[in-house]
């Protein structure tokens, strides 16, 4: 008897998944923007930021249901959010009675204007998972995708030139644009997007294993605040580790 029972703690504590079908996942990650809207390319076009000063790490939990031995379903929560400060690369700025004008950086200028960017994206996520091994094997590799509500913020605050509005410094013959101070957000905005993933599962002991997942999100949304851009770029890769615990 004594050696059954010791048998079936080795059994437990080498292949979770035997028993345990819910999973719920805690994990660190780092988030990639794709970065291709006109917003995006603005900003980089004339700020001294770039799309890589907008990598930064992401915290989520996750909870996942298998309703069959290589079938499961996953709701995930993760949260991203960057805010870079810098200034306009070509630009310098000189305050006059009659206001604030970006000259060529050529000029001297009274300072250099700049603003800040921040974006925050936080999706949760409904994604079918397909676990080619099943998942009771000792190593669980899967892939899957699915559908998202996007939860996301984006916000430009600072020095602002607008470039739609050129005049002529006719004492220097040189094109110069008027600078205001801008606070434009676009506040918890709501957008509907997808994923495609691919990972592994390693166990580790009864009700533990870790996990990798690497995911790509598609999303656009619409912006109400920067009128006249196109829809604003939420996608990206997410590469991600994680905790689980199966109950």
């Amino acid at each position: 008897m004594k050696r059954i029972l010791v048998v079936l703690v080795m059994l437990l504590l080498v292949s979770p998944g035997m028993i345990f079908s819910d999973i719920l996942s805690f994990r660190l990650g780092y988030f990639f923007p794709r970065c291709k809207s006109e917003l995006w390319e603005i900003e980089f076009e004339n700020m001294s930021y770039t799309a890589s000063d907008f990598a930064g790490s992401t915290f989520g939990f996750a909870y996942e249901y298998f309703f069959t031995n290589n079938f499961s379903i996953q709701v995930s929560f993760d949260g991203y959010s960057k805010n870079k400060s810098g200034f306009y690369q070509d630009y310098v700025a000189y305050a006059f009675s009659d206001g604030t004008w970006a000259y060529p950086n050529d000029f001297e200028g009274d300072y250099v204007p700049g603003h800040s960017f921040s974006v925050s994206v936080t999706p949760i996520q409904m994604s079918l998972k397909i676990a080619p091994l099943g998942r009771r094997h000792r190593l669980i590799p899967f892939i899957g995708g699915g559908v998202g509500v996007y939860i996301w913020t984006v916000r430009l605050q600072g020095d602002l030139i607008d470039f739609d509005d050129p005049w002529l410094d006719l004492d220097w013959d040189t094109t110069i644009y008027p600078i205001s101070f801008a606070d434009i957000r676009d506040d918890n905005k709501l957008t509907i997007g997808f994923n495609v993933l691919g990972g592994v599962m390693f166990p580790l002991a009864n009700r533990i294993s870790i996990e990798g997942e690497v995911k790509y999100s598609f999303a656009k949304g619409t912006m109400d605040r920067f009128v006249g851009f196109d829809k604003f770029d939420l996608s990206g890769l997410q590469i991600s580790l994680g905790m689980n615990y199966w109950f």
